[in-house]
Protein backbone atom coordinates (compact mmCIF):
# COMPACT_ATOMS: atom_id res chain seq x y z
CA UNK A 1 0.00 0.00 0.00
CA UNK A 2 1.28 3.57 -0.75
CA UNK A 3 2.14 5.69 2.17
CA UNK A 4 1.59 9.56 2.11
CA UNK A 5 5.66 9.67 1.37
CA UNK A 6 4.82 7.59 -1.79
CA UNK A 7 6.57 4.27 -0.04
CA UNK A 8 5.02 1.11 -0.73
CA UNK A 9 4.53 -0.97 2.84
CA UNK A 10 3.77 -4.66 1.93
CA UNK A 11 0.77 -6.27 3.20
CA UNK A 12 2.19 -8.75 5.04
CA UNK A 13 4.25 -6.30 7.35
CA UNK A 14 0.94 -4.54 7.74
CA UNK A 15 -0.67 -7.48 9.02
CA UNK A 16 2.00 -9.02 10.89
CA UNK A 17 1.93 -5.32 12.42
CA UNK A 18 -1.51 -4.04 12.81
CA UNK A 19 -0.20 -0.68 11.31
CA UNK A 20 -1.77 1.59 9.18
CA UNK A 21 0.84 3.33 6.52
CA UNK A 22 1.53 6.74 7.22
CA UNK A 23 -1.08 9.38 5.84
CA UNK A 24 0.01 12.61 6.96
CA UNK A 25 1.44 14.56 10.07
CA UNK A 26 -2.16 15.66 11.44
CA UNK A 27 -4.19 12.03 10.45
CA UNK A 28 -4.42 12.00 14.53
CA UNK A 29 -4.89 15.30 15.35
CA UNK A 30 -8.31 15.20 17.82
CA UNK A 31 -8.04 11.52 18.66
CA UNK A 32 -8.99 9.77 21.62
CA UNK A 33 -7.27 6.40 22.92
CA UNK A 34 -7.06 5.44 26.92
CA UNK A 35 -4.24 5.23 27.91
CA UNK A 36 -2.54 2.64 29.67
CA UNK A 37 -0.37 1.80 33.01
CA UNK A 38 2.25 -0.55 34.71
CA UNK A 39 1.17 -3.18 37.06
CA UNK A 40 2.41 -1.92 40.71
CA UNK A 41 3.31 -3.71 43.26
CA UNK A 42 1.86 -1.93 46.65
CA UNK A 43 4.50 -1.57 49.77
CA UNK A 44 2.31 -0.97 52.97
CA UNK A 45 5.39 -1.74 54.93
CA UNK A 46 9.21 -2.55 54.85
CA UNK A 47 12.50 -2.64 55.83
CA UNK A 48 13.26 0.75 53.93
CA UNK A 49 15.50 -0.92 51.73
CA UNK A 50 15.06 -1.64 48.15
CA UNK A 51 18.35 -2.92 47.43
CA UNK A 52 19.51 -5.99 45.95
CA UNK A 53 22.59 -7.42 45.90
CA UNK A 54 23.33 -8.29 42.25
CA UNK A 55 22.12 -7.72 38.37
CA UNK A 56 21.44 -12.15 38.62
CA UNK A 57 19.52 -11.53 41.78
CA UNK A 58 17.15 -9.14 40.65
CA UNK A 59 16.73 -10.47 37.28
CA UNK A 60 15.13 -13.32 39.55
CA UNK A 61 13.36 -10.84 41.53
CA UNK A 62 11.72 -9.81 38.77
CA UNK A 63 10.74 -12.57 36.88
CA UNK A 64 13.15 -13.10 34.15
CA UNK A 65 11.65 -15.07 31.29
CA UNK A 66 11.83 -16.28 27.59
CA UNK A 67 10.29 -13.49 25.52
CA UNK A 68 10.21 -10.44 28.00
CA UNK A 69 10.26 -7.13 26.75
CA UNK A 70 13.28 -4.95 28.46
CA UNK A 71 14.11 -1.58 28.50
CA UNK A 72 17.36 1.01 28.24
CA UNK A 73 17.83 4.31 27.95
CA UNK A 74 20.69 6.30 26.56
CA UNK A 75 21.82 9.36 28.85
CA UNK A 76 25.46 7.96 28.79
CA UNK A 77 25.52 7.30 25.08
CA UNK A 78 28.85 6.01 23.93
CA UNK A 79 29.88 5.72 27.49
CA UNK A 80 27.09 3.15 28.61
CA UNK A 81 28.27 0.46 30.62
CA UNK A 82 24.54 -0.71 32.05
CA UNK A 83 23.37 -2.48 28.88
CA UNK A 84 25.71 -5.06 28.22
CA UNK A 85 25.95 -5.73 32.10
CA UNK A 86 22.44 -6.72 31.63
CA UNK A 87 22.37 -8.45 29.08
CA UNK A 88 25.39 -10.09 29.68
CA UNK A 89 23.71 -11.72 32.34
CA UNK A 90 20.79 -12.28 30.70
CA UNK A 91 22.82 -14.35 28.41
CA UNK A 92 24.60 -16.19 30.72
CA UNK A 93 21.26 -17.32 31.94
CA UNK A 94 19.87 -18.93 29.00
CA UNK A 95 17.20 -16.44 28.37
CA UNK A 96 16.19 -16.26 24.36
CA UNK A 97 13.56 -14.37 22.23
CA UNK A 98 13.96 -10.91 24.38
CA UNK A 99 13.03 -7.69 23.06
CA UNK A 100 14.90 -4.64 23.42
CA UNK A 101 13.22 -1.30 23.98
CA UNK A 102 15.94 1.42 24.06
CA UNK A 103 15.73 4.95 23.40
CA UNK A 104 19.00 4.19 21.46
CA UNK A 105 21.59 1.88 20.72
CA UNK A 106 24.98 3.02 19.97
CA UNK A 107 28.53 1.56 19.14
CA UNK A 108 28.61 0.86 22.98
CA UNK A 109 26.75 -2.10 22.70
CA UNK A 110 28.73 -3.42 19.75
CA UNK A 111 28.92 -6.69 22.41
CA UNK A 112 24.97 -7.33 21.50
CA UNK A 113 25.32 -8.80 18.40
CA UNK A 114 26.78 -12.23 19.68
CA UNK A 115 23.30 -12.26 21.50
CA UNK A 116 21.31 -11.26 18.05
CA UNK A 117 22.72 -14.00 16.52
CA UNK A 118 22.49 -16.92 19.42
CA UNK A 119 18.14 -15.71 19.87
CA UNK A 120 19.16 -14.42 23.18
CA UNK A 121 17.59 -11.11 21.21
CA UNK A 122 15.27 -11.08 18.88
CA UNK A 123 13.38 -7.99 18.40
CA UNK A 124 14.61 -4.47 18.58
CA UNK A 125 12.98 -1.28 19.41
CA UNK A 126 14.93 2.14 19.53
CA UNK A 127 15.50 5.26 17.71
CA UNK A 128 17.87 3.70 15.99
CA UNK A 129 21.01 1.90 16.05
CA UNK A 130 24.60 2.42 15.18
CA UNK A 131 27.72 0.40 14.67
CA UNK A 132 28.09 -3.45 14.39
CA UNK A 133 23.86 -4.28 15.93
CA UNK A 134 23.16 -1.52 12.64
CA UNK A 135 25.27 -3.81 10.24
CA UNK A 136 23.77 -6.95 12.15
CA UNK A 137 19.93 -6.17 11.23
CA UNK A 138 20.73 -4.65 8.00
CA UNK A 139 22.55 -8.73 7.32
CA UNK A 140 19.53 -10.08 8.49
CA UNK A 141 20.71 -11.09 11.31
CA UNK A 142 17.88 -10.52 13.81
CA UNK A 143 15.18 -12.68 13.99
CA UNK A 144 12.39 -10.80 14.44
CA UNK A 145 12.29 -6.53 13.42
CA UNK A 146 13.77 -3.60 14.24
CA UNK A 147 11.29 -1.19 14.98
CA UNK A 148 12.68 1.97 15.16
CA UNK A 149 11.08 5.11 16.48
CA UNK A 150 11.27 8.88 17.24
CA UNK A 151 11.82 9.82 20.91
CA UNK A 152 7.88 11.10 21.02
CA UNK A 153 7.36 8.25 19.14
CA UNK A 154 8.54 5.52 21.62
CA UNK A 155 6.32 7.68 24.43
CA UNK A 156 3.29 7.34 22.69
CA UNK A 157 4.31 3.09 22.66
CA UNK A 158 4.05 3.11 26.07
CA UNK A 159 1.12 4.96 26.83
CA UNK A 160 -0.88 3.65 24.30
CA UNK A 161 -0.26 0.12 25.42
CA UNK A 162 1.37 -0.87 21.97
CA UNK A 163 4.95 -1.59 24.17
CA UNK A 164 4.76 -3.48 27.29
CA UNK A 165 8.16 -3.22 29.14
CA UNK A 166 8.52 -6.02 31.53
CA UNK A 167 11.51 -4.59 33.35
CA UNK A 168 13.04 -1.15 32.99
CA UNK A 169 16.80 -0.85 33.93
CA UNK A 170 17.86 2.48 34.88
CA UNK A 171 21.60 4.03 35.35
CA UNK A 172 20.92 6.09 37.56
CA UNK A 173 24.52 8.51 38.82
CA UNK A 174 23.12 8.85 42.19
CA UNK A 175 20.21 6.78 43.63
CA UNK A 176 19.29 6.42 47.68
CA UNK A 177 18.61 2.89 48.94
CA UNK A 178 14.67 3.46 48.45
CA UNK A 179 15.16 4.27 44.69
CA UNK A 180 14.79 7.85 44.27
CA UNK A 181 17.47 8.97 41.09
CA UNK A 182 19.41 11.86 40.21
CA UNK A 183 21.05 12.50 36.78
CA UNK A 184 23.52 14.40 39.38
CA UNK A 185 26.06 14.02 41.80
CA UNK A 186 28.07 10.61 41.25
CA UNK A 187 31.03 9.99 39.70
CA UNK A 188 29.18 9.02 36.37
CA UNK A 189 27.07 11.90 36.02
CA UNK A 190 24.60 12.52 32.57
CA UNK A 191 22.11 15.14 33.62
CA UNK A 192 18.93 14.49 33.02
CA UNK A 193 16.88 11.09 32.94
CA UNK A 194 14.35 12.70 30.52
CA UNK A 195 13.96 9.28 28.27
CA UNK A 196 13.56 7.15 31.80
CA UNK A 197 10.90 8.51 32.74
CA UNK A 198 8.21 7.14 30.90
CA UNK A 199 9.60 3.41 31.37
CA UNK A 200 9.74 4.01 35.53
CA UNK A 201 6.08 5.28 34.66
CA UNK A 202 5.33 2.22 31.97
CA UNK A 203 7.31 -0.87 33.05
CA UNK A 204 6.02 -3.49 35.27
CA UNK A 205 9.44 -3.87 37.00
CA UNK A 206 11.61 -0.90 37.91
CA UNK A 207 15.05 -1.64 38.69
CA UNK A 208 17.54 1.58 39.30
CA UNK A 209 21.15 0.31 39.00
CA UNK A 210 23.66 3.11 40.19
CA UNK A 211 27.53 3.57 40.74
CA UNK A 212 26.96 5.81 43.68
CA UNK A 213 24.50 4.83 46.73
CA UNK A 214 23.80 8.48 48.80
CA UNK A 215 21.46 8.59 51.66
CA UNK A 216 18.17 8.99 51.58
CA UNK A 217 16.29 11.30 50.84
CA UNK A 218 17.81 11.97 47.50
CA UNK A 219 16.06 15.48 46.41
CA UNK A 220 14.80 16.67 44.66
CA UNK A 221 14.18 13.45 42.58
CA UNK A 222 14.50 13.21 38.84
CA UNK A 223 12.79 9.70 39.11
CA UNK A 224 10.69 9.49 42.57
CA UNK A 225 11.30 6.06 44.59
CA UNK A 226 7.42 5.73 44.00
CA UNK A 227 8.47 3.86 40.50
CA UNK A 228 11.42 2.44 41.39
CA UNK A 229 10.95 -1.75 42.60
CA UNK A 230 14.67 -2.74 43.19
CA UNK A 231 18.32 -0.57 43.42
CA UNK A 232 21.09 -2.20 42.62
CA UNK A 233 24.65 -0.69 42.99
CA UNK A 234 27.91 -1.66 40.81
CA UNK A 235 31.12 -0.70 40.26
CA UNK A 236 30.87 1.91 37.25
CA UNK A 237 27.07 2.34 35.36
CA UNK A 238 29.13 4.37 32.69
CA UNK A 239 32.36 6.61 31.12
CA UNK A 240 30.95 10.50 31.35
CA UNK A 241 33.57 11.69 29.00
CA UNK A 242 32.25 9.82 26.29
CA UNK A 243 28.88 11.31 26.64
CA UNK A 244 30.41 13.97 24.17
CA UNK A 245 31.00 12.29 20.91
CA UNK A 246 32.64 13.38 18.11
CA UNK A 247 29.47 15.35 16.00
CA UNK A 248 28.86 17.10 19.55
CA UNK A 249 31.70 19.15 19.02
CA UNK A 250 32.30 22.72 17.49
CA UNK A 251 33.81 22.72 14.24
CA UNK A 252 36.29 24.41 12.23
CA UNK A 253 35.51 23.35 8.98
CA UNK A 254 35.32 25.80 6.31
CA UNK A 255 32.45 24.72 4.58
CA UNK A 256 30.35 23.89 7.82
CA UNK A 257 31.31 27.26 9.04
CA UNK A 258 29.85 28.70 6.08
CA UNK A 259 26.51 26.52 6.18
CA UNK A 260 26.02 27.58 9.55
CA UNK A 261 26.48 31.60 8.63
CA UNK A 262 23.60 31.00 5.78
CA UNK A 263 21.55 29.61 8.62
CA UNK A 264 21.94 32.02 10.98
CA UNK A 265 21.51 34.59 8.27
CA UNK A 266 17.85 32.49 6.83
CA UNK A 267 16.64 32.83 10.77
CA UNK A 268 17.39 36.34 11.73
CA UNK A 269 15.27 37.49 8.38
CA UNK A 270 12.23 35.49 9.28
CA UNK A 271 9.42 37.61 11.11
CA UNK A 272 9.94 35.08 14.27
CA UNK A 273 13.32 36.15 15.07
CA UNK A 274 11.69 38.40 17.44
CA UNK A 275 12.44 39.16 21.45
CA UNK A 276 10.83 35.45 23.27
CA UNK A 277 11.55 33.30 20.39
CA UNK A 278 12.38 29.58 20.82
CA UNK A 279 14.65 27.35 19.21
CA UNK A 280 16.53 23.70 19.13
CA UNK A 281 19.62 22.86 17.52
CA UNK A 282 20.94 19.43 16.62
CA UNK A 283 24.81 18.35 17.89
CA UNK A 284 26.68 18.35 14.55
CA UNK A 285 29.56 20.57 13.52
CA UNK A 286 27.30 23.27 11.73
CA UNK A 287 24.24 23.42 13.84
CA UNK A 288 25.94 23.89 16.98
CA UNK A 289 28.35 26.62 15.24
CA UNK A 290 25.00 28.55 14.01
CA UNK A 291 24.18 28.34 17.59
CA UNK A 292 27.08 30.25 18.34
CA UNK A 293 26.64 32.85 15.39
CA UNK A 294 23.22 33.68 16.23
CA UNK A 295 24.13 34.12 19.69
CA UNK A 296 25.97 37.41 18.45
CA UNK A 297 23.10 38.39 16.37
CA UNK A 298 21.14 38.42 19.40
CA UNK A 299 23.38 40.16 21.38
CA UNK A 300 23.92 43.00 18.83
CA UNK A 301 19.83 43.40 18.23
CA UNK A 302 19.33 43.27 21.97
CA UNK A 303 16.95 40.04 21.20
CA UNK A 304 16.48 37.60 23.55
CA UNK A 305 15.48 33.89 23.01
CA UNK A 306 12.55 32.96 25.89
CA UNK A 307 13.63 29.30 25.96
CA UNK A 308 15.98 26.72 24.21
CA UNK A 309 15.33 23.11 23.96
CA UNK A 310 16.26 19.32 23.64
CA UNK A 311 19.47 17.65 23.76
CA UNK A 312 22.29 20.36 25.22
CA UNK A 313 25.12 21.32 24.31
CA UNK A 314 27.89 23.71 25.88
CA UNK A 315 26.63 26.73 23.29
CA UNK A 316 23.28 26.79 24.47
CA UNK A 317 24.29 26.62 28.17
CA UNK A 318 26.34 29.19 27.72
CA UNK A 319 23.56 31.84 26.43
CA UNK A 320 21.88 30.81 29.88
CA UNK A 321 24.93 31.91 31.93
CA UNK A 322 25.10 35.07 29.54
CA UNK A 323 21.81 35.64 29.67
CA UNK A 324 20.78 35.79 26.65
CA UNK A 325 17.93 33.07 27.20
CA UNK A 326 15.12 32.63 29.59
CA UNK A 327 15.23 28.89 30.25
CA UNK A 328 16.29 25.53 29.15
CA UNK A 329 14.51 22.90 28.56
CA UNK A 330 16.39 19.33 28.91
CA UNK A 331 16.22 16.11 27.68
CA UNK A 332 19.39 15.06 27.08
CA UNK A 333 23.07 16.14 27.70
CA UNK A 334 25.33 16.36 24.85
CA UNK A 335 28.99 17.05 26.62
CA UNK A 336 29.70 17.99 30.32
CA UNK A 337 29.81 21.45 29.72
CA UNK A 338 25.57 20.78 29.81
CA UNK A 339 25.69 18.15 32.42
CA UNK A 340 27.44 21.30 34.53
CA UNK A 341 24.66 23.05 33.70
CA UNK A 342 21.65 21.46 35.05
CA UNK A 343 22.58 22.89 38.47
CA UNK A 344 21.32 26.41 37.21
CA UNK A 345 17.66 27.33 38.38
CA UNK A 346 16.65 28.19 35.28
CA UNK A 347 17.90 24.84 33.33
CA UNK A 348 14.99 22.35 34.04
CA UNK A 349 14.76 18.86 33.29
CA UNK A 350 11.45 17.72 31.11
CA UNK A 351 10.40 14.11 30.29
CA UNK A 352 10.62 12.76 26.77
CA UNK A 353 6.70 13.12 27.03
CA UNK A 354 6.55 16.31 27.91
CA UNK A 355 9.37 16.41 25.05
CA UNK A 356 7.87 15.59 22.23
CA UNK A 357 5.00 12.88 22.55
CA UNK A 358 2.64 13.35 19.75
CA UNK A 359 -0.33 11.40 21.84
CA UNK A 360 -1.21 13.56 25.07
CA UNK A 361 -2.52 17.17 25.26
CA UNK A 362 0.42 19.28 24.16
CA UNK A 363 4.29 18.48 24.02
CA UNK A 364 6.68 20.95 23.93
CA UNK A 365 8.15 20.83 20.33
CA UNK A 366 4.63 22.43 19.20
CA UNK A 367 5.90 25.43 21.04
CA UNK A 368 9.55 25.31 19.17
CA UNK A 369 10.13 28.72 16.52
CA UNK A 370 13.15 27.05 15.31
CA UNK A 371 14.67 23.76 14.98
CA UNK A 372 18.13 23.22 13.60
CA UNK A 373 18.37 19.64 12.29
CA UNK A 374 21.36 17.83 10.01
CA UNK A 375 20.36 14.71 7.64
CA UNK A 376 22.11 11.61 6.02
CA UNK A 377 19.94 12.07 2.90
CA UNK A 378 17.21 14.78 1.50
CA UNK A 379 15.29 14.18 -1.86
CA UNK A 380 13.31 16.92 -3.79
CA UNK A 381 10.55 16.28 -2.19
CA UNK A 382 12.05 17.63 1.08
CA UNK A 383 12.04 14.26 2.73
CA UNK A 384 15.01 13.48 4.92
CA UNK A 385 16.56 10.08 5.72
CA UNK A 386 18.19 10.13 9.21
CA UNK A 387 18.51 6.11 9.68
CA UNK A 388 19.65 4.13 6.40
CA UNK A 389 23.09 5.51 5.14
CA UNK A 390 22.97 5.70 1.14
CA UNK A 391 24.46 2.03 1.08
CA UNK A 392 21.29 0.76 2.85
CA UNK A 393 23.30 0.46 6.04
CA UNK A 394 21.23 0.93 9.29
CA UNK A 395 23.47 3.64 10.99
CA UNK A 396 21.71 6.33 12.39
CA UNK A 397 18.67 7.50 14.79
CA UNK A 398 15.73 8.92 14.29
CA UNK A 399 15.87 10.63 17.43
CA UNK A 400 13.60 13.92 17.64
CA UNK A 401 14.05 14.69 14.15
CA UNK A 402 10.64 13.88 12.85
CA UNK A 403 8.90 15.48 16.28
CA UNK A 404 10.80 18.53 15.93
CA UNK A 405 10.06 19.38 12.50
CA UNK A 406 6.75 18.65 12.58
CA UNK A 407 6.00 21.15 15.53
CA UNK A 408 8.62 23.71 14.55
CA UNK A 409 6.86 26.83 12.84
CA UNK A 410 10.57 26.99 10.79
CA UNK A 411 12.24 23.39 10.42
CA UNK A 412 15.60 24.07 8.96
CA UNK A 413 18.06 21.42 7.61
CA UNK A 414 21.69 21.74 7.32
CA UNK A 415 23.62 18.84 4.89
CA UNK A 416 26.56 19.25 2.76
CA UNK A 417 25.88 18.79 -1.06
CA UNK A 418 28.02 15.75 -1.19
CA UNK A 419 28.16 12.93 1.71
CA UNK A 420 32.27 11.89 0.60
CA UNK A 421 31.26 11.65 -2.81
CA UNK A 422 27.80 10.19 -2.83
CA UNK A 423 24.64 13.46 -3.29
CA UNK A 424 23.29 14.27 -0.27
CA UNK A 425 21.14 15.85 -2.12
CA UNK A 426 19.11 13.41 -4.73
CA UNK A 427 16.05 12.72 -6.23
CA UNK A 428 14.78 10.38 -3.57
CA UNK A 429 16.10 9.09 -0.13
CA UNK A 430 16.83 5.26 0.37
CA UNK A 431 14.89 5.70 3.38
CA UNK A 432 12.03 7.91 4.49
CA UNK A 433 12.03 9.02 8.40
CA UNK A 434 10.98 12.71 8.06
CA UNK A 435 8.33 13.42 5.86
CA UNK A 436 8.78 16.68 3.40
CA UNK A 437 5.73 18.44 4.65
CA UNK A 438 7.73 18.62 8.09
CA UNK A 439 10.93 20.15 6.21
CA UNK A 440 10.77 23.99 5.69
CA UNK A 441 14.07 24.98 4.55
CA UNK A 442 17.72 22.55 3.23
CA UNK A 443 20.67 24.86 3.55
CA UNK A 444 23.58 23.11 1.49
CA UNK A 445 27.28 24.39 1.05
CA UNK A 446 25.59 25.30 -2.80
CA UNK A 447 23.31 26.97 -1.88
CA UNK A 448 19.61 27.55 0.07
CA UNK A 449 16.51 25.80 -0.88
CA UNK A 450 13.10 26.61 0.80
CA UNK A 451 10.22 24.19 0.59
CA UNK A 452 7.46 25.58 -2.09
CA UNK A 453 4.41 24.80 0.36
CA UNK A 454 6.15 27.66 2.63
CA UNK A 455 5.54 30.76 -0.33
CA UNK A 456 5.62 33.08 3.86
CA UNK A 457 9.04 32.09 3.73
CA UNK A 458 9.84 32.73 0.05
CA UNK A 459 8.36 35.90 0.48
CA UNK A 460 10.33 37.00 3.88
CA UNK A 461 13.78 36.10 1.97
CA UNK A 462 12.94 37.99 -1.34
CA UNK A 463 15.04 40.96 -0.66
CA UNK A 464 17.76 39.12 1.10
CA UNK A 465 21.07 38.04 -0.23
CA UNK A 466 21.43 34.96 -0.20
CA UNK A 467 22.16 32.39 -2.63
CA UNK A 468 18.66 30.84 -2.80
CA UNK A 469 17.85 27.80 -5.68
CA UNK A 470 15.49 24.94 -6.09
CA UNK A 471 15.78 22.08 -4.08
CA UNK A 472 16.04 19.71 -7.81
CA UNK A 473 19.36 22.65 -8.86
CA UNK A 474 20.65 21.55 -5.60
CA UNK A 475 20.39 17.77 -6.79
CA UNK A 476 21.08 18.11 -10.16
CA UNK A 477 24.41 20.08 -9.35
CA UNK A 478 25.68 17.03 -6.76
CA UNK A 479 24.84 14.68 -9.49
CA UNK A 480 27.02 16.74 -12.18
CA UNK A 481 29.52 16.37 -9.31
CA UNK A 482 29.56 12.93 -8.46
CA UNK A 483 27.12 11.35 -11.07
CA UNK A 484 23.72 9.87 -9.67
CA UNK A 485 24.50 7.10 -7.76
CA UNK A 486 23.38 3.32 -8.18
CA UNK A 487 20.06 2.38 -5.92
CA UNK A 488 20.95 0.01 -3.57
CA UNK A 489 20.47 -3.58 -4.02
CA UNK A 490 17.96 -4.36 -1.45
CA UNK A 491 16.84 -8.22 -0.82
CA UNK A 492 13.04 -9.19 -0.12
CA UNK A 493 12.64 -9.37 3.63
CA UNK A 494 11.90 -6.84 5.76
CA UNK A 495 14.41 -6.13 8.84
CA UNK A 496 13.20 -2.95 10.05
CA UNK A 497 10.21 -0.68 10.22
CA UNK A 498 10.67 3.12 10.28
CA UNK A 499 7.58 4.38 12.45
CA UNK A 500 5.91 7.53 11.60
CA UNK A 501 5.89 9.36 15.35
CA UNK A 502 2.00 8.71 15.02
CA UNK A 503 2.59 4.62 14.80
CA UNK A 504 2.62 4.42 11.01
CA UNK A 505 4.47 3.26 9.48
CA UNK A 506 6.67 5.48 6.99
CA UNK A 507 8.92 3.07 5.33
CA UNK A 508 10.80 0.03 5.68
CA UNK A 509 14.58 -1.12 5.63
CA UNK A 510 15.12 -4.71 3.46
CA UNK A 511 18.01 -6.69 3.97
CA UNK A 512 21.28 -5.84 2.33
CA UNK A 513 21.78 -8.42 -0.83
CA UNK A 514 24.92 -9.95 -0.17
CA UNK A 515 27.87 -8.53 -2.51
CA UNK A 516 28.67 -11.47 -4.99
CA UNK A 517 32.19 -11.83 -6.25
CA UNK A 518 32.65 -13.09 -10.10
CA UNK A 519 35.59 -14.35 -11.85
CA UNK A 520 36.24 -12.70 -15.22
Amino acid sequence: MINAVGRDIPEEILKATGKEVFQGNHHFDGHVFQRHGANTRCVINSNGSKVVDSIHDVLVKCGIKDGMTVSFHHHFREGDYVVNMVMREIHEMGIKDITICASSLGKAQDELVEYIEDGTITNIQSSGVRGKIGEAISNGKLQGLAIMRSHGGRVRALVTGETKIDIAFIGTPTCDEYGNCRGIGGKSDCGVLSYAMADADYADHVVAITDCMVPFPNFPAHISMTNVDYVVEVDAIGDPNKIATGAAKPTTDMRKLMMADYCTQFVVNTPYFKDGFSYQTGVGGASIASTISLAKVMKERGIRMRFGVGGLTKPMCQLLIDGQVDALLDTQDFDLAAVESVKDLHHYRISAGEYANPFNKGAVVNKLDFVILAALEVDVHFNCNVVVDSNGMITGAQGGHPDTAAGAKCAIVIAPLLQGRTPAICTDVTTVTTPGESVDVVITDYGIAINPRRKDLIEAMKDVDLPFTTIEHLRDIAYEIAGEPQKVEFGDRVVGIIEGRDGTIMDVVRQIKPFEFTEE
